[in-house]
C-alpha cells in the first residue's frame, strides 16, 4: 500500500517537473521539418552543383533555457574529406526567436541576427555539396543557447573562431544531423 507521504511526493516531484517545464526548463530541443535526426537532406537544400536550390533548411528550436540572452547556429559537415567544412553561421539571434524559416538566409533573417562567411567563401547558408563517390556526409546543425546578447565577430570568422567566441557563454546546446551524399 502506498502511502499518504509517498503520493504527497509524487505529485510534488510532478508539479515541480510541469513548472520547470513551463519555464524553459527542460531539455532544448532542436528540429527540421525537412528532415528527421540521421535522415536524409532533401536536394532542395543542396548547392545547385550538386543539383539542388540551396535553399536554406527550416529550423525549430523548443524548450531554450529561461536565461538564455541569445543564440548562434552552425552547420558543419566533419566527414574526414570536408575536415569541419562551414555551412552556416549565425549569431545574434534574438532570444524570442525560436525558428528560422525555410529559405530565412540573406532574406528572413531575424532582426539583429548576423550571418557569417562560410567555408565557400559566400555570407549565409551554403548546403551540401560532397565531392562524388565519398559517401554520406554528415551535416550536424547545432544550436546554442547564450548568457550574452551580442557577440561582435567579423564576417571572416572562422569556426575556431566562433567556437572560443562562443566559449563560456553557451547555456546550453542540441543538435541534430541531416546525411547527404552523390
Amino acid at each position: 500500500m502506498i502511502g499518504l507521504k509517498n503520493i504527497f511526493f509524487v505529485l510534488l516531484a510532478l508539479f515541480l517537473l510541469n513548472s520547470q517545464l513551463a519555464l524553459g526548463g527542460g531539455k532544448m530541443e532542436l528540429l527540421s521539418s525537412a528532415f528527421k535526426d540521421q535522415g536524409k537532406i532533401p536536394i532542395l537544400y543542396v548547392m545547385p552543383e550538386a543539383g539542388g536550390k540551396n535553399i536554406s533548411i527550416p529550423l525549430q528550436w523548443k524548450s531554450p533555457p529561461k536565461e538564455t540572452k541569445a543564440f548562434a547556429l552552425s552547420i558543419v559537415d566533419p566527414h574526414p574529406v570536408a575536415q569541419n567544412w562551414v555551412h552556416w553561421l549565425v549569431t545574434n539571434i534574438p532570444k524570442e526567436v525560436v525558428q528560422l524559416q525555410e529559405g530565412a538566409s540573406r532574406k528572413k533573417m531575424p532582426a539583429g541576427s548576423v550571418e557569417l562567411r562560410n567555408s565557400f567563401g559566400d555570407i549565409g547558408y551554403g548546403g551540401p555539396q560532397p565531392p562524388k563517390g565519398t559517401g554520406d556526409h554528415p551535416y550536424v546543425v547545432t544550436i546554442y543557447a547564450l548568457n550574452v546578447e551580442k557577440l561582435d565577430l567579423p564576417a571572416n570568422t572562422s569556426l575556431s573562431g566562433f567556437k572560443k567566441a562562443i566559449e563560456g557563454k553557451v547555456i546550453e546546446s542540441t543538435s541534430v544531423t541531416g546525411k547527404y551524399g552523390r
